[in-house]
């Protein structure tokens, strides 16, 4: 069996944190020439490298497992203390989830509150479809991700689906699409897209034509500025049906073909042996998900 202190796991994670042994033995309270010993010592023990001398270091696989292992042990920590002594005040637990813009910005942050008393939070906003490997890597906790399958070391269980519809405003519609949203007009209008690793546009025109279509692209990679450039008629896009309900109600927003969409499943995955307070937000973000399909 692999025996791993827990101080050479924890140092590990410092220096991933933190980026470098110097800065780790700063956070640490003490010696560069400590942290080296208790690398050399961690890597002795498990058989194999756990990083990779580079600026900034970079873990192997095996450094990844060991990281996940120090930030689970100190959840773990968290709950025996709360245990032990449950009068004193709750220790700081503090989590790093991956959640994917949109779902920040329309539903996720409202469960989120209901837990923000118990735990500190850091949240990494990332493409639902890349989430897994910051949860893989012990970067993270727990992540919504799209994958449905656990990442190792972890549990899934499935949030709901997020549709967006393909909407733009009246008077882009009316410049852009007089006769429908078709292949012709759709290869010529300008749309807006999120970033580089954003896929749902395309995915829609997909639908459209079986023939790559390149439109003009603007990239906005925020949620909320994202939507203002649609709604400010700088082109079409794709947005949370649960975000533009009542704009398509009040025809401020106009969906490009009312039968269009694209279901987006949502699923949260979380480390297999996580805590009380992982499990609080967990419960948190189920809670919150239930405006989803």
């Amino acid at each position: 069996m692999i025996d791993i202190h827990p101080d050479q796991a924890r140092t590990l994670a410092a220096i991933v944190a933190h980026g470098s042994f110097e800065a780790a033995a700063g956070h640490l309270s003490v010696t560069a020439s400590a942290v080296s010993q208790r690398v050399r010592a961690l890597e002795v023990a498990v058989g194999r490298p756990v990083l990779k001398r580079t600026r900034p270091v970079e873990l192997t696989s095996s450094g990844h497992a060991v990281v996940r292992f120090a930030r689970q042990l100190d959840m773990l920590s968290a709950d025996l203390a709360a245990e032990l002594q449950p009068g004193a005040p709750p220790s700081s637990v503090r989590l790093t989830l991956v959640i994917n813009s949109d779902s920040l910005h329309t539903w996720a942050l409202r469960g989120l509150a209901a837990v923000a008393g118990k735990v500190q939070l850091e949240i990494l906003r990332e493409d639902q479809d890349y989430s897994l490997e910051l949860l893989r890597s012990g970067a993270a906790a727990a992540a919504i991700t799209t994958t449905a399958k656990a990442a190792p070391g972890c549990s899934s269980r499935r949030l709901g689906v997020m549709r967006y519809l393909p909407v733009c405003t009246p008077d882009f519609a009316g410049r852009w699409f007089p006769g429908g949203a078709k292949s012709e007009t759709l290869a010529a209008a300008p749309v807006i897209v999120y970033d580089r690793k954003d896929d749902l546009q395309d995915r829609y025109l997909r639908t459209v034509s079986r023939k790559a279509l390149q439109p003009p692209r603007h990239y906005v990679p925020a949620a909320q500025e994202f939507g203002d450039a649609i709604r400010w008629g700088m082109g079409w896009g794709l947005l949370p049906e649960i975000e533009v309900s009542g704009e398509l109600a009040r025809h401020s927003l106009v969906a490009l073909d009312p039968a269009a969409h694209v279901n987006v499943q949502l699923h949260w995955q979380q480390w297999r042996h996580g805590s009380a307070a992982l499990d609080a937000v967990a419960a948190a973000i189920q809670s919150a998900a239930r405006p989803l399909r």
